[in-house]
């Protein structure tokens, strides 16, 4: 990978700066690596119906697939209001898993220096969809 995981974290970071979270003052940012190696970045985007925001993951996909790119190598997420950090939700496991392989890095952290480093098939571990396709 010709892009630093640590170096896509930075990314991921700039991308929580532009978070809309005015409820539960969490911000979250993503940076994607595309199979073409472009990145795209996505910030949360909070709403007073909770069940309508839209995690910064889910952010950065959607923009991705818009740009027309539909297979990613990579993720970083970056919570800055966490110390600790935090992995991408249910929901961002079940969007991830349908654009990258089970193989594909997933590195995510809070303020603190540590960062976790895995795979979308470690966090997503029974995707039956891809399973059933083989």
């Amino acid at each position: 990978m010709s892009f630093a995981l640590e170096e896509l974290f930075v990314e991921a970071q700039k991308a929580a700066l532009s978070a809309y979270a005015p409820y539960s003052r969490f911000r979250v940012g993503a940076a994607l690596i595309g199979a073409d190696g472009r990145i795209f970045t996505g910030c949360n985007v909070e709403n007073r119906s909770f069940g309508l925001t839209i995690c910064a993951e889910r952010g950065a996909v959607m923009y991705a697939v818009s740009q027309g790119c539909r297979s990613f190598t990579a993720l970083a997420v970056a919570a800055l209001d966490s110390l600790v950090p935090i992995p991408p939700c249910g929901a961002c496991r079940q969007v991830l898993s349908e654009f990258m392989p089970p193989d594909a890095r997933v590195y995510f952290g809070g303020s603190s220096s540590k960062r976790v480093d895995t795979t979308i098939g470690v966090l997503y571990p029974f995707d039956s969809l891809h399973d059933l396709a083989l």
